[in-house]
């Protein structure tokens, strides 16, 4: 009996202290449950820092071609490159040009004829000119392109028949047509895709876009004055409206004094349709080959409104020629707003944007130069 009631009473104690397990536990595991709750919340950061760089990379990655990759140029030729390409050759001053501004200058190893004519190649890039030429859209070396092995050669609209014939041979082609600011805009987005740099493409749309929209704000309700713009060749040589220059004139809050004219290359025109129009601005092409005094000096104009106001400028060439499709071709209105409405657009402000944009995609700062 006495053993049971031993046994009963160890029995009886061990419940008892197992009864008291729980409320102490309970005080000692609380701290225990804030730890999970601090795991918790770690798990939730590393999540959220995962997912910003998963952001991160997504965007790093859409600006990232993925080749082989497909693409339809200018000329309507679907075009498929199969690797990054390498070697590249450019038979077009404004591919070459674009291919600088994406940085690709090292990645070429022909150029077009004329380097030397181009000062952007020597502020730039001077090794481009030690280059070999592949010759011009008139005479195009085919012989000699091919002979560079390139991964990829960039012609303009004029040697479609030439791009043809390098597929043919195995060497793959790109045609650009940049004559007006869409198509421009479309060959640096199509050169962009083609050479894995769409960043920096990107980069070159946003610049002209934003320009392009300061300008329209700043110009918004002015009255605009009629432009005629000269061709390099002949004050009577004209670009209409289906050209780049009508465009640049457009974005300097102008109108286009040969406006009419619907057709797609220089136009011929005679003394008494540039009278008829009466311009109030006559703008020579950055490389004309006569000057200001001679259109100031010319007595069939003596009466256009232009020469009587003295209101005759040529368009700046000491890097490019802005007044055409180049990817710097924006820095042509901002240059034409600053002559045309120097109130709402000074001088000062243009030259800052200029000396930004070179400093930006070519390495150098045009007011220096």
């Amino acid at each position: 009996m006495k053993k049971i009631l031993s046994l009963l009473l160890a029995l009886a104690m061990t419940l008892s202290l197992a009864a008291c397990g729980p409320n102490e536990s309970a005080a000692d595991t609380q701290p225990a449950l804030s730890g999970e709750n601090a795991q918790e919340e770690t798990a939730e950061n590393v999540s959220d820092t995962e997912e910003n760089a998963s952001a991160a990379s997504a965007e790093d990655e859409s600006y990232q071609t993925a080749y082989p990759v497909t693409v339809t140029d200018q000329a309507g030729r679907e075009v498929t490159i199969e690797e990054e390409p390498q070697k590249l050759v450019s038979g077009y001053y404004i591919s070459t040009s674009l291919l600088i501004a994406l940085g690709l200058e090292d990645r070429l190893v022909g150029i077009e004829a004329k380097a030397d004519t181009r000062p952007i190649y020597q502020l730039s890039a001077p090794e481009l000119l030690d280059l070999p030429s592949v010759g011009t859209a008139k005479e195009f070396d085919l012989e000699g392109c091919a002979a560079l092995e390139p991964d990829l050669v960039i012609l303009p609209l004029k040697l479609q028949e030439s791009a043809d014939t390098l597929e043919e041979l195995g060497i793959t082609a790109l045609v650009v047509n940049p004559e007006d600011q869409d198509l421009l805009h479309e060959t640096i987005e199509l050169v962009g895709t083609a050479t894995n740099t769409e960043e920096k493409a990107q980069s070159l749309l946003d610049f002209a876009e934003e320009q392009e929209a300061r300008l329209a704000e700043a110009l918004a309700g002015v009255e605009t004055p009629s432009v005629y713009l000269a061709g390099n060749s002949d004050l009577l040589s004209t670009a209409g409206d289906a050209m780049y220059q009508s465009d640049m004139i457009r974005m300097a809050g102008g109108v286009n004094a040969a406006a009419e004219i619907t057709d797609t290359y220089w136009a011929e025109i005679s003394y008494e349709q540039l009278l008829a129009w009466d311009p109030d601005y006559i703008v020579l092409a950055s490389d004309a080959d006569y000057t200001v005094d001679d259109v100031l000096a010319d007595q069939n104009l003596a009466d256009c409104t232009a020469v009587v106001n003295g209101a005759v400028y040529q368009i700046p060439g000491d890097a490019e020629a802005w007044d055409s499709p180049v990817p710097s071709g924006i820095l042509g209105a901002v240059w034409l707003s600053s002559i045309l409405h120097p109130e709402e657009c000074p001088e000062a402000d243009s030259a800052a944007v200029i000396d930004g944009y070179y400093e930006t995609f070519y390495g150098f700062t045009y007011s220096e130069n």
